[in-house]
């Protein structure tokens, strides 16, 4: 029997989504992309979850789509074929982006394309060191499809971004870090269990805070500053209605943890 191409677990408040096609560098074909949004929409159904975690089996986080994969789909030459595809790879990033819940990459190994669309795709990033990532797009004559083109000028800046969708090349880790696409680089040997670190952080606060923190700030950036404001204020004043305003309050006043419901 093949084993699965996608692993879930939960430990603690966390889901565990890894990619489990290692003799493929995690490669994504459409049964394992349609695994991932399911995988997704499982964690974000689960009230004990408070957050996602993606990593890959293996050498790699994820190469990519499987490129004989899309040579199949393409070489038909059918355009509703070609349609259906694309709108199954963007809604598979939009489903991410959009999860209620925050989602890290725990970048194991190399990334290249939709690997790199899908770190773009969660909310913060830590990598192992001597990890290399690419657009790799441009080597293979295709496009972004999976929301490169629209997410990396906005993590890294528009200057940077075109440096890698046009080159191609393959970049450290550690400079990457320091063009904002990760939050941090540690050893290999520590990365999971800082992932865990940090997931922990996360979800020992309010999940309703962190739910409400994460639409100002993925609102906001297409938004004015002036929008922006009025919007943090209108859901300032909806959030000091809520059960976990109250509870993180009390529990400083009382010198005690909170415990948050997320209500």
């Amino acid at each position: 029997m093949a084993d699965p191409k996608l692993l879930y677990e939960i430990r603690g408040r966390t889901a565990w989504i890894t990619l489990n096609r290692p003799d493929d560098l995690n490669c994504i074909d459409g049964d394992l992309g349609r695994e991932i949004a399911l995988a997704v929409e499982a964690a974000e159904a689960d009230k004990d979850v408070r957050a996602l975690v993606f990593t890959g089996a293996g050498r790699a986080f994820c190469a990519g789509y499987d490129l004989k994969y899309v040579l199949d789909i393409v070489s038909r030459q059918d355009p509703e074929e070609i349609r259906r595809f694309m709108a199954g790879a963007l809604a598979l990033s939009t489903r991410i982006v959009g999860c209620e819940k925050p989602v890290i990459a725990a970048v194991n190994g190399i990334a290249a394309a939709g690997g790199l669309e899908l770190i773009l795709s969660c909310d913060l990033a830590i990598a192992a060191e001597g990890v290399r990532i690419a657009d790799a797009h441009a080597n293979y004559g295709l496009l972004p499809g999976a929301g490169g083109s629209a997410l990396l000028p906005r993590r890294i800046g528009p200057v940077r971004a075109k440096y890698l969708l046009y080159s191609g090349e393959f970049v450290a880790a550690e400079t990457l870090r320091d063009w904002g696409l990760f939050n941090a680089v540690v050893p290999a040997d520590k990365l999971l269990g800082e992932v865990e670190q940090l997931a922990a952080k996360i979800t020992a606060k309010s999940p309703l805070v962190i739910r409400r923190m994460k639409h100002l700030v993925d609102d906001g950036l297409d938004s004015s500053l002036a929008v922006a404001l009025r919007a943090e204020t209108k859901a300032w004043e909806a959030h000091a209605l809520a059960e976990d305003f109250m509870e993180g309050l009390t529990a400083f006043s009382e010198k005690r943890e909170p415990d948050y419901k997320g209500r």
